[in-house]
Order: structure tokens, then sequence, then C-alpha cells
């Protein structure tokens, strides 16, 4: 069972923002929260708090089940582009300069890991440390 968290009209540029989602794509939920919590940049608090969020929402679907047990990760995580506030900024010889404030929305889907793909996971990491 998966849960959806959204964010909408966040006030940073897609492309921070993507970096931050790349980091923690297709990894487990406690492990992403991991790397969110020490993460320098500026993105990456919002989305920890989105990811719990997210988490919040699985067990609300899920009440009769632990967390724990679940295997829970990020099945997809994808920010797009929001609205643009365009300013001018005073330019020599008065002239002007635009400004664009970039915003973003970041979605993140959970979902939990089913003992097949476990067992896949498994193997596959076995066979990358060989």
């Amino acid at each position: 069972m998966e849960a959806v968290a959204k964010l909408n009209n966040v006030p940073t540029s897609p492309r921070k923002m993507r970096l931050v989602a790349g980091l923690i794509r297709g990894k487990s939920v406690t492990k992403a929260l991991g790397l969110l919590k020490f993460e320098p940049n500026s993105g990456a608090e919002r989305v920890e708090k989105l990811l719990l969020s997210a988490l919040a929402n699985w067990q609300l679907k899920n009440e009769d089940a632990r967390v724990e047990d679940a295997n829970l990760y990020v099945k997809e995580i994808f920010v797009n582009e929001g609205k643009m506030l365009k300013r001018l900024r005073p330019a020599p010889q008065g002239r002007g300069h635009r400004i664009r404030k970039r915003s973003n929305h970041v979605t993140v889907i959970i979902d939990s890991l089913t003992d097949e793909q476990l067992e896949q996971q498994s193997k596959k990491s076995k066979k990358a440390t060989k």
C-alpha cells in the first residue's frame, strides 16, 4: 500500500531541489531520513518534513501495521517547476534587469517492499560486493 505527500510552491529553484530528491530516490525511509537530517542543502529540511508527512499518511492507511515491519522505501520522488515571480532590478544607465524568482512542487510516494522484492535486492547487493 503506497502513500503520497505533496509540497507546493516551495520558494527555491527546482534545480536545487532535484539535487536533494536524487539523494533519497529508491532508498529506505529510515535511511532517507538519516541522510536528510545531516544534508547541508537548504531543501533537505523541507523534503525531510514532507517525507515524515508521507509516513504519517501511510500510517493512517495502515493502522494495524507497524512502520518498522513494513520495509518502507521511497518509491518515487519528483520535483516540478512551480510559478515564477518576475521582478526588475535596477541596472546602470536607467535600465532594468529581470530577476526570475523560481518555485517548485515536490511529490513523494512511499511504498512497502514485499518479501520477493527484498530477496531480489539482497541478491543484487551480494552480486555488487563480489
